[in-house]
């Protein structure tokens, strides 16, 4: 079973904005109104949660970003 970070990794910032530079990808992120954080050495930093809500046209509000729902599968367990 693959597990994702909760934050988005550089390559799927990337894939979303377009550009490489984390300037560029600030500017991408402000322009279109995604919500992010910066590290300590200016990266954008943006969460899983948030990207599949912004990316499926839902408008994240703290009611709706609370959990990610999901659900244990045991049919694999033997």
């Amino acid at each position: 079973m693959e597990i994702h970070s909760e934050t988005l990794a550089e390559e799927e910032l990337v894939a979303i904005t377009g550009y490489q530079r984390p300037s560029l990808q600030m500017d991408w992120l402000n322009r279109n109104g995604w919500k992010y954080v910066l590290t300590g050495s200016r990266r954008p930093v943006v969460g899983r949660v948030y990207a599949r809500m912004k990316l499926s046209g839902v408008k994240p509000s703290s009611e709706n970003i609370a959990a990610e729902a999901w659900s244990l599968d045991l049919s694999r367990v033997g």
